[in-house]
């Protein structure tokens, strides 16, 4: 419902331009990455295939929004987390968005009431949140990691494995609040300005389970959560 770069909020939700999403770090609509961790992530999510180029991701044809409410050092705030949520929500219920899932390569800080609270709104709307289960090495069922630890039957919480499909040695686990792992370790990805690299984390893991999350969810759209 945007005109790039009109300086006009055309479609009325208070944002100016969000043609490609929002940045609630910086309070404006220009979520490109300049850390490069989201990049990397979204290419395991929708890198195109079968073309000669990079890598190819777990699912071809996605359309992305990029939510953006971390900083170039990898810092941000509860709140700004929460509006960037809130947005999503705002965005599939009132504007008819297409989203089927959020890939939530982050975590830390405290219990959150307000952030579970917009984590459940998405989930309402039929948006899974499929979230890092977190890098400490830690039973998450006895040290909670958040959001993904947040007890929502919409998320799904990531664990890494490594090439021998065992758990990485950083990885958190937990019996009840982990759901399962995918590969984390020296993954292969896109990085900012047409380049590629490796990481490693439970952040390389989650975006496997969100590109398969959108594959299901192509395949059957009226699927529930």
């Amino acid at each position: 419902g945007e005109t790039p770069g009109d300086g006009i909020d055309n479609d009325g939700n208070g944002h100016v331009d969000d043609v490609y999403g929002i940045d609630t770090a910086n309070d404006d609509s220009d979520p490109r990455d300049d850390h490069s961790h989201g990049t990397h992530t979204m290419g395991t999510v929708a890198a195109v295939g079968d073309n000669g180029i990079g890598v190819a991701g777990v699912t071809w044809n996605a359309r992305i929004m990029a939510l953006k409410f971390l900083d170039a050092g990898g810092y941000g705030s509860t709140t700004d987390a929460i509006e960037a949520v809130d947005y999503m929500t705002m965005m599939k219920r009132d504007y008819g968005v297409n989203i089927v899932v959020s890939n939530n390569s982050w975590g830390g800080g405290l219990f959150s009431q307000p952030l579970k609270d917009a984590i459940a709104a998405s989930n309402a709307e039929g948006i899974l949140f499929v979230a890092a289960a977190g890098n400490l090495g830690e039973d998450t069922d006895l040290s909670p990691h958040y959001p993904s630890s947040y007890d929502l039957p919409g998320i799904i919480s990531v664990a890494a494995t490594d090439h021998n499909d065992n758990r990485a040695s950083f990885s958190n686990y937990g019996a009840t609040s982990v759901d399962l792992g995918a590969p984390g370790v020296n993954t292969y990805s896109t990085t900012p300005n047409n380049g590629y690299g490796n990481k490693s984390g439970t952040s390389m893991a989650t975006p496997h389970v969100a590109g398969a999350t959108a594959l299901l969810m192509n395949r059957n759209p009226n699927a529930t959560l």
